[in-house]
């Protein structure tokens, strides 16, 4: 694993020198007995911001009006605030979030999902794969990487900033990007080829250190979730890498459902696990389910790992957040 340190570049991007980040401390390199693994996704912080009539001469204007009839009640109150505190009582060791913090990309927007980011958790312990509300319009995203900052940022394996990689014990998070502007009423994710080599190299890398390989992606890479208007174009590249490389386990939202598929691996079934929306209503949640998180406890066992998953969330007929499930994945 020493090698393995060496052979995955330290390179930190945005204009910016981490020499001194967080990753290189030794206290990234310990090996503890268990890791607790925190899933967060679709955050879509409410309310919006005030909102001018120039926001809106883009995409902007369907997003705002599908706020305004729907959105707008189906993530409203405070079941975000809940479901943080009660995550944060469970101290998980990592927290990771897999895209849509924002609605419409608005800079107010982004600057707001910093500071909630802040409740979550530290950079070192917490990071972002970012969604395609995220990257609404042209620009935004990377306004909101470069506000982001040590959320989105981690070890790559060249100057592209995805896949970036953290490290804790002996899980291995990558963080890939499948967020892209798209045209109105399309939310629909791109994994390019070139995202696809370098996840390969991230995956053999870790993979030969010996490391819990848990992969982050937005958009489902699963054959099911195929759709020309919401699912990810690539997700055919992204399964070919797992297939080849390995990994223990993708975590994406953006269906606001909770999910548990699997993917071909070299030794068998990958599990896919996609969480419900964090910032959906408690109760009623326009048909989608109520406000969810997992909670993941990872150890390995000799030459073997051990992973049960646990999901907390709101009932649809109660606000009390209680323990929905329990499952051995390995």
């Amino acid at each position: 694993m020493v090698l393995l340190m060496g052979m995955l570049s330290l390179t930190f991007n945005w204009r910016r020198n981490h020499l001194g980040h967080f990753l290189a401390t030794r206290r990234m390199a310990l090996r503890p007995a268990m890791i607790t693994l925190a899933h967060l996704s679709d955050v879509h912080l409410a309310p919006l911001p005030p909102v001018r009539a120039r926001d809106l001469m883009n995409k902007r204007v369907t997003g705002f009006l599908n706020w305004k009839i729907k959105r707008e009640h189906t993530m409203a109150g405070d079941g975000l605030t809940k479901l943080v505190r009660h995550m944060r009582e469970q101290n998980p060791d990592f927290t990771v979030v897999t895209g849509d913090l924002v609605n419409l990309a608005l800079d107010a927007e982004i600057n707001t999902a910093y500071n909630w980011l802040e409740t979550v958790g530290p950079p070192e312990q917490v990071c972002i794969s970012p969604g395609n509300h995220d990257a609404y319009i042209k620009g935004q995203l990377q306004k909101a990487m470069d506000r982001w900052d040590g959320y989105v940022m981690g070890e790559t394996v060249d100057d592209h900033p995805f896949p970036f990689v953290r490290r804790v014990g002996d899980v291995a998070i990558v963080s890939c990007n499948s967020a892209v502007p798209t045209a109105p009423w399309i939310a629909a994710g791109r994994f390019e080829d070139d995202q696809a080599a370098r996840l390969a190299r991230c995956l053999k890398l870790l993979g030969d250190g010996g490391y819990f390989r848990v992969v982050l992606i937005h958009h489902p890479p699963n054959q099911e979730q195929a759709h020309p208007r919401l699912g990810l174009y690539g997700a055919k590249a992204f399964r070919r890498v797992v297939a080849e490389h390995g990994a223990e386990l993708v975590l994406h939202g953006h269906t606001h459902q909770s999910s548990i598929y699997a993917i071909p691996g070299p030794r068998g079934d990958v599990p896919v696990v996609g969480v419900a929306a964090a910032g959906a209503a408690q109760g009623d949640a326009g048909g989608h389910d109520p406000a969810r998180y997992n909670l993941f406890s990872i150890q390995r066992l000799g030459t073997a790992w051990q992973c049960t998953l646990r999901e907390f969330g709101f009932q649809r007929l109660s606000t009390d957040i209680v323990l929905r499930l329990s499952l051995r994945i390995y």
